[in-house]
């Protein structure tokens, strides 16, 4: 678990896909956060992403950094404890004008049965399930 956050967390921007509908949607993330053990994202429970996990819990991401890449299946499911938020914001001073834990828009998903896939050109692919 530390491997995929540290990855994520040095690449900095990653991608999230989410479905709506029968549609893929795919947008630019940043945040990636270790609580208790498990991945963590965050967003605003009035995004359409937010909507987008509720009606269909299956994600998957997409970073990229220093020629090599992870591919991260889950299903990402909500955590309403103010302690999470907490954490994940500890790590994002700059969201925190925006969110706040508790403020009934923040979100944090915990992401769980998931599948992380680290590649390169050339290399074997490292496959770790989570």
């Amino acid at each position: 678990m530390e491997k995929i956050y540290q990855f994520l967390k040095e690449a900095g921007t990653y991608y999230l896909a989410t479905l709506e509908g029968d549609q893929p949607r795919v947008r630019p993330f940043g945040t990636i956060d270790l609580f208790e053990g498990k991945l963590y994202i965050q967003t605003g429970k009035i995004k359409d992403v937010s909507k987008q996990m509720h009606a269909n819990p299956k994600i998957e991401i997409c970073a990229f950094k220093d020629g090599k890449w992870l591919r991260v299946a889950a299903k990402a499911y909500a955590d309403d404890r103010i302690e999470a938020q907490e954490h994940m914001l500890a790590g994002y001073p700059s969201l925190q004008g925006m969110y706040k834990p508790g403020d009934g828009n923040c979100e944090v998903f915990c992401l769980k049965d998931g599948t992380a896939t680290f590649c390169s050109f050339g290399g074997a692919p490292e496959v770790v399930a989570f």
